[in-house]
C-alpha cells in the first residue's frame, strides 16, 4: 500500500464513508487526518461546474466556460494534436475552477446512429475513438487535473440506460467496445475511469471483476481510481469487491453502513477495503498537491480562437457540384434558417456548457466595419468580423422554420421572397434539441420535417442552395438532390458560426473526414432489428460488424462512408511499400489551394486467401477449409494521418503496424491471435476510396480455432441484420438470457416500468411523468430532469438523494408499487426513522476530533 501509514490511522468507519461522495460533486473530507475533499466536474467538451450547491441530478446553471466542439464533431478532425490542445485548454479551465477530476471524455461506440447521447462521443470505429481520446486525456492530465473517460463499458443506449443488461461476445466486447478504453488507458495513461450504468452479461459494470480486475487492472496495468457514474452504484459492497473505488455522487452513510455490516459477516475483507480506499487516497493527495502548484486563469480569447480552429478542422465538406463553394466573391448571398440567429452547438444533458462567448452567423453578418472597430473589447476580436471581410454581399437573413418543427407560413413566405434574390442561399438547419439528449434515443433519422420542406420549397425559387448541418450524429438525406454544396458543421461549440463562414468563403479550405458512417436510411444500419432493446436485455446480435465494418462487408450501399471528406483541393497517392514494420507512401496535393488531407490505412484477409479457405469444390473435405477460417469485417482501421500540404507539395508518409494491427480475439484460448495467410493492406482517402493496395504474408499464431462456419452462417456472410437467436447463442457459447419485463417489480427495475405495476397509484405516477416527458417534447426542449427519473432505477432514487433515502425505504416503495401500499408504506417510515437515527449516529462518529 502506498499509504499505508495513514490507511493505520484511519477507522473502519471512515475508510467506508470514505470510498462514497460527500455530496453531489465531492469527496469525503476528513480534516483530522489531513484528507481533504477533491472536486469532479462534468466536462467532456467544456467545464461544468455549478456555480453554487449542486442540485440532486447536477443539472442547474453553471459558472461559463469555453464551450468548444462536441467530441463526435472534433473526431471529423482525426487530429490528435488539435486533441491534444483541447484536452490542455481544458485541464487548464478545470484547474482555474479548482475542479480535479473532469468526467470525460465520452467514448463509447456509435452502435446504432439513434442514440441519444452519440455527440458526446467519438465514432463507430474504436482505434479512431482510443486515439483521439487518448490524445484528450494526455491534454488534461498534462495541467495537472484527472481525465476520467467513460462509459466503462458497452453503454450504447440512453432508453432505460440505468436498468439494461448489455449482452454480448466476449470477441465483439474486446474488439469493438473495449479496444477504445484499452488505448486510452495504455496510450491515454488515465488516471481514472468511469463504470457505466449498464449491466454487462449479467453483472451491472461497476461490480463485474471481468472487466475491472481482469481486464483493466490486470491486462492492461491500470493503476488510477474507478469512478461510478451518477447514481450507478448498484451494490457498493460488491463495486469495493471488484475494485471500484468512489461511489458518486452521495448516497449518504447508508452504503458506508453496508460496507461496515458486510465486512462484519465477512463477506468483505478489511484488506479489500483498504485497497480501494489507498488508490483512492493517492488521486486525493496527488491532485490537491499538484492543484497547489499548477495555478491557472482562463485564456478566454486564446480558447475561442482554439475553439474555432477546432471547429474548422473538423466541419465536414460532403458535398459540392461544379465547385459550387467557396462562395465566389461579390456573390449575392441570403442566410436562412433558425440555426443562422440561434446555432445550435452543443447537445442536452449533462455536458451542456454555459458559454464565455457565442458568435452567431447572424451577428457577424450583420456587423459594420464602424461597428467591428467599436464593439467591447470583452469580445474576441475573432468575433469582430464585418460582412467585407467575407468578399460577399448579404442579400438578407431569414429565420425559415420554427426550431420546435411546427409550420409557420408566414417565416415560409418570407424565406422564399428572400430566397428568390439572391445569386446564392445558404441554408442552415439540422436536428433540434429534442432530437440529441442524454436521457432518451431518437426514433428515427429524419431532420424535422418543416426544415425539409422549406428547403424543397426554396429549390424551386432558387437552384443554388449551400446547405449547412448542425447535428452531433447521422441523418437520413433523401433531400441531398436539394443541395449544390452540403457543409456538415457537427455540433461546433461557441465559436462555430464563425467557423462555418470561414470555411463558405475560402478563407479555410475544409478538411474534415466523417467519423461514422452515413447509411441511406436508418433500416440499412446493423442493428436496425436489435436496437434499442424493448425488453431488459439489449441483445449484440449484429456482433463485430458495427459501422463501416458492416456496409463493407455486407456490400450495403450508403450516403456517405466512414472516412469521407472533400477538400477545395485534390489530392494523390502513389508508391506503396509495406514490410513487416508498417507502410509508407506519398501524399501530393494536386490541386490549386494549401490544404489537408487525412490518409487512412485499412487492412483486412486478401480475397483469395478467404475464397481458398471457404471453397466447397476443392478435392479436400470443406470442413478442412472451414477449420482455418476466422469470419472478420471486409477491412477495418489500423492507422491514420493528417497532413497539411501546400499547392504542388508532396509528402512521404509512414504508419507503422501495432500490436492491434492484426489481431483478433480467439473465444477458445482466451487470448489475442493473429490468423496466419494473405493479408491485404490498404492505404486510401476513406473506407470506400481505397487508393493503394499491397498485400502481405503473416504466420499464424492460432493453437485452436474458434468457429465453425456452419453453425455462424451470418457471421461468416456479413449479413447478420437477421441472427436468429439459436445462432446467437452459438455465438456467444452459452444460452441468451431471457429476461422480460411484467410480474412484480424490483429496486432495478426502471421508474418507467411502474406501467406494469400492481399498484393503481403507482400507475397514476408513471402515467403523469410520461405526460410530462410528452409534454416537453412538444415544446422542442428536453426536461433533463424528467428523462433521468423515468429511466432511473428505484435503487437511484437511495444513491441520489443525499442520504436521505435508504436501501430500506427503497424496498418499501417498491413493495408499495408491487400492490402491498399499507405493508410498503410502514417499511418505508420504518426504514425513514431509522435511517436518520444511523446517519445522525455516524455522522458524529466521524466529526469526533479522536476516533477510537
Amino acid at each position: 500500500m502506498k499509504h499505508q501509514d495513514l490507511l493505520n490511522r484511519m477507522t473502519l468507519a471512515e475508510k467506508a464513508a470514505f470510498l462514497s461522495g460527500k455530496n453531489m460533486w465531492q469527496t469525503r473530507d476528513f480534516p483530522r487526518l489531513g484528507i481533504p475533499s477533491v472536486f469532479c466536474s462534468d466536462g467532456p467538451h467544456g467545464i461544468r461546474k455549478q456555480a453554487g450547491a449542486g442540485d440532486h441530478l447536477g443539472l442547474n446553471a453553471s459558472l461559463p466556460a469555453t464551450c468548444f466542439p462536441t467530441a463526435a464533431t472534433v473526431a471529423n478532425s482525426w487530429d490528435e494534436k488539435l486533441g491534444e490542445e483541447l484536452g490542455n485548454a481544458l485541464g487548464e479551465e478545470a484547474a482555474a475552477q479548482r475542479v480535479h477530476v473532469l468526467l470525460g471524455p465520452g467514448l463509447n461506440i456509435k452502435r446504432s446512429p439513434l442514440c441519444g447521447r452519440n455527440f458526446e462521443y467519438f465514432s463507430e470505429d474504436p482505434y479512431l475513438s482510443g486515439k483521439m481520446a487518448a490524445s484528450y486525456i494526455r491534454g488534461i492530465q498534462n495541467q495537472g487535473v484527472y481525465a476520467c473517460p467513460k462509459h466503462f463499458a458497452v453503454n450504447s443506449q440512453e432508453l432505460r440506460r440505468m436498468a439494461m443488461d448489455a449482452v454480448v461476445d466476449e470477441r465483439t466486447l474486446r474488439e469493438i467496445y473495449l479496444t477504445g478504453f484499452e488505448i486510452a488507458v495504455k496510450e491515454g495513461g488515465a488516471k481514472a475511469i468511469m463504470t457505466s450504468y449498464n449491466e454487462v452479461n449479467g453483472i451491472y459494470a461497476n461490480e463485474n471483476k471481468h472487466l475491472l480486475q481482469d481486464i483493466l487492472r490486470k491486462e492492461w496495468g491500470f493503476e488510477g481510481i474507478v469512478i461510478t457514474d451518477w447514481g450507478a452504484s448498484n451494490s457498493h459492497t460488491a463495486g469495493v469487491a471488484a475494485g471500484s473505488n468512489l461511489e458518486m455522487p452521495s448516497p449518504g452513510l447508508d452504503s458506508a453502513r453496508e460496507i461496515l455490516r458486510v465486512v462484519k459477516e465477512k463477506r468483505l475483507t478489511e484488506e479489500e477495503v483498504d485497497a480501494c480506499v489507498d488508490e483512492l487516497l493517492d488521486a486525493v493527495l496527488t491532485l490537491t498537491k499538484q492543484a497547489k502548484e499548477k495555478q491557472h486563469n482562463i485564456e478566454k480569447e486564446k480558447h475561442h480562437k482554439l475553439a474555432r480552429r477546432a471547429a474548422e478542422e473538423s466541419a465536414v465538406l460532403l458535398k459540392n457540384e461544379d465547385h459550387f463553394l467557396p462562395l465566389k466573391p461579390g456573390l449575392k448571398v441570403a442566410f436562412i434558417g433558425d440555426f443562422v440567429s440561434e446555432p445550435r452547438y452543443q447537445g442536452a444533458g449533462s455536458s451542456m456548457v454555459n458559454p464565455i462567448y457565442l458568435d452567431t452567423m447572424e451577428q457577424i453578418l450583420s456587423m459594420t466595419e464602424a461597428e467591428a472597430e467599436t464593439v467591447p473589447g470583452s469580445m474576441p476580436e475573432t468575433m469582430k468580423q464585418p460582412l467585407g471581410a467575407y468578399g460577399i454581399q448579404l442579400v438578407g437573413i431569414n429565420r425559415g422554420y420554427q426550431r420546435n418543427g411546427d409550420a409557420d407560413a408566414m417565416l415560409k413566405k418570407e424565406a422564399l421572397d428572400l430566397a428568390a434574390m439572391a445569386d446564392a442561399v445558404v441554408y442552415c438547419f439540422g436536428l433540434n434539441e429534442i432530437s440529441e439528449s442524454e436521457g432518451m434515443d431518437r426514433s428515427h433519422m429524419r431532420i424535422p420535417q418543416n426544415q425539409i420542406e422549406l428547403l424543397e420549397a426554396i429549390a424551386q425559387v432558387n437552384p443554388n442552395i449551400a446547405g449547412v448541418i448542425s447535428a452531433g450524429a447521422a441523418v437520413e438525406m433523401p433531400w441531398a438532390r436539394c443541395l449544390k454544396a452540403i457543409l456538415y458543421g457537427g455540433l461546433s461549440g461557441q465559436a462555430g458560426a464563425g467557423a462555418i463562414l470561414n470555411l463558405l468563403t475560402g478563407k479555410v479550405n475544409p478538411s474534415g473526414k466523417l467519423s461514422e458512417t452515413y447509411p441511406i436510411k436508418y433500416e440499412d444500419t446493423p442493428a436496425f432489428r436489435y436496437y434499442p432493446s424493448v425488453q431488459r436485455t439489449a441483445e449484440y446480435r449484429e456482433g463485430i460488424y458495427v459501422g463501416y465494418r458492416y456496409y463493407q462487408t455486407a456490400g450495403i450501399k450508403v450516403q456517405y462512408p466512414f472516412g469521407y471528406g472533400l477538400s477545395y483541393t485534390d489530392f494523390a497517392y502513389s508508391d506503396l511499400k509495406v514490410d513487416q514494420y508498417g507502410v509508407e507512401f506519398t501524399v501530393t496535393n494536386i490541386g490549386k489551394r494549401d490544404g489537408a488531407e487525412i490518409a487512412q490505412l485499412y487492412a483486412g484477409k486478401s480475397p483469395a486467401d478467404a475464397e481458398k479457405k471457404f471453397c466447397s469444390g476443392s478435392d479436400r473435405k470443406t470442413e478442412d477449409f472451414v477449420q482455418k477460417g476466422i469470419f472478420r469485417p471486409a477491412r477495418e482501421l489500423k492507422g491514420f494521418v493528417k497532413v497539411f500540404l501546400k499547392e504542388g507539395e508532396s509528402s512521404r508518409i509512414k504508419l507503422p503496424f501495432d500490436d492491434k494491427t492484426f489481431r483478433y480475439w480467439n473465444v477458445k484460448t482466451g487470448r489475442w491471435e493473429q490468423e496466419g495467410g494473405n493479408w491485404n493492406i490498404m492505404v486510401g482517402a476513406s473506407a470506400e476510396d481505397i487508393r493503394l493496395e499491397a498485400s502481405i504474408e503473416l504466420p499464424e499464431t492460432n493453437t485452436e480455432l474458434p468457429y465453425q462456419r456452419e453453425e455462424l452462417p451470418s457471421y461468416f456472410s456479413g449479413r447478420i441484420q437477421q441472427v436468429k437467436k439459436e445462432e446467437f447463442e452459438k455465438l456467444l457459447g452459452r444460452k441468451a438470457p431471457d429476461r422480460k419485463w411484467g410480474g412484480e417489480l424490483g429496486i432495478n427495475d426502471a421508474v418507467c416500468q411502474m406501467y406494469y405495476a400492481k399498484s393503481r397509484l403507482a400507475r397514476l405516477a408513471y402515467q403523469m411523468l410520461t405526460r410530462k416527458k410528452r409534454k416537453s417534447e412538444e415544446k422542442g426542449m428536453p426536461d433533463l430532469n424528467i428523462l433521468f427519473i423515468y429511466n432511473m432505477p428505484f435503487r437511484g432514487i437511495a444513491k441520489m438523494t443525499n442520504g436521505m433515502v435508504s436501501m430500506e425505504m427503497v424496498q418499501g416503495m417498491v413493495t408499495a408499487v408491487n400492490g402491498h401500499l399499507f405493508r410498503g408504506v410502514k417499511q418505508m417510515l420504518k426504514g425513514y426513522f431509522a435511517n436518520a437515527r444511523a446517519n445522525k449516529q455516524y455522522e458524529a462518529k466521524l466529526s469526533r476530533k479522536e476516533m477510537r
